[in-house]
């Protein structure tokens, strides 16, 4: 014989209450009233003929069968959260959505996508950026291109490409009587940093064997890279540049590269999807042009 469910509202609001160990918080997160919480919560409890809250004067806690009773429901309604984005998304089959670095999309990727878009008008590309790690169950998200070692479990990560790291400045500070002639001349420059990449100037100083003390002097440090590369596009300093944040900026002649020592790095960059989006039509050909655009 089947059980009976409970009330869905009573399991929503034991979900939030257990989640908060607070029936305000629940309320407000579900937009009514503590008093209908309170309501549902005591109906779910008459429903399973079991007691769910111990309910003390500035306080709540779970029972050890609500304890028990909270991962299945939790897990439930998050299925049913993504079975109806899945329907939802279905519905609008054109839109991908990719999930990238803030100075990596600035730099590299949004540059290069218009030849993208004009060999595929039918899917429509949302870029959005961050640097936390990309949950494919809870979001809308179907590809993200990370920087690492490719090793994200349950995930797909195929290879793109390495980067290299080295100074680079305007071509206005090799001008002049105070030029930028040698690798020692840095301590009398300002260098220019990126919060994350504190090593970056450490690791080339010792590479061109001179004293990594010159990173400490006095410099300008940017939260993130694009904001480090432009600041050396203006003249302010000199820049550890990575080759996907400043190879068109060279190629453009608004940096140059004054030295030969350069350093690979031991990581790169990644297409990851979840298996179960990674052949899609619309990921499969992203992914195609992506690999076929790095290639070049």
């Amino acid at each position: 014989m089947t059980a009976r469910l409970p009330s869905l509202n009573g399991l929503r609001a034991f979900e939030a209450a257990a989640r908060h160990l607070s029936f305000t918080l629940a309320a407000q997160e579900l937009n009514v009233t503590q008093t209908a919480i309170s309501h549902q919560i005591r109906r779910l409890e008459e429903e399973l003929g079991i007691k769910l809250f111990i309910r003390q004067s500035r306080s709540l806690a779970l029972t050890p069968e609500a304890t028990d009773y909270l991962p299945g429901i939790r897990a439930a309604f998050q299925d049913l959260r993504t079975a109806t984005d899945r329907l939802l998304r279905n519905g609008n089959d054109r839109m991908l959505t990719v999930s990238t670095l803030t100075s990596f999309a600035v730099k590299w990727l949004l540059p290069r996508l218009a030849p993208f878009q004009e060999k595929h008008p039918d899917i429509d590309v949302r870029i959005t950026t961050s640097t936390d790690l990309v949950d494919f169950r809870r979001g809308t998200v179907d590809a993200a291109i990370r920087y690492g070692r490719g090793q994200w479990p349950g995930l797909r990560a195929e290879w793109l490409m390495t980067d290299q790291m080295f100074p680079v400045c305007s071509p206005a500070l090799l001008e002049g009587n105070n030029a930028l002639r040698k690798p020692e001349d840095l301590a009398r420059f300002t260098l220019l940093h990126t919060t994350g990449y504190n090593d970056d100037w450490r690791f080339w100083l010792t590479a061109a064997g001179l004293p990594t003390h010159i990173a400490k002097n006095p410099g300008l440090t940017f939260d993130l890279s694009f904001m480090t590369i432009q600041a050396a596009v203006d003249g302010i300093g000199v820049a550890i540049g990575h080759t996907a944040f400043v190879q068109d900026d060279i190629a453009k002649g608004r940096l140059v590269a004054p030295f030969d020592v350069t350093l690979p790095e031991d990581a790169g960059y990644y297409f990851v999807t979840p298996h179960e989006k990674a052949n899609l039509p619309k990921v499969t050909a992203f992914r195609d042009w992506l690999t076929a655009t790095m290639r070049q």
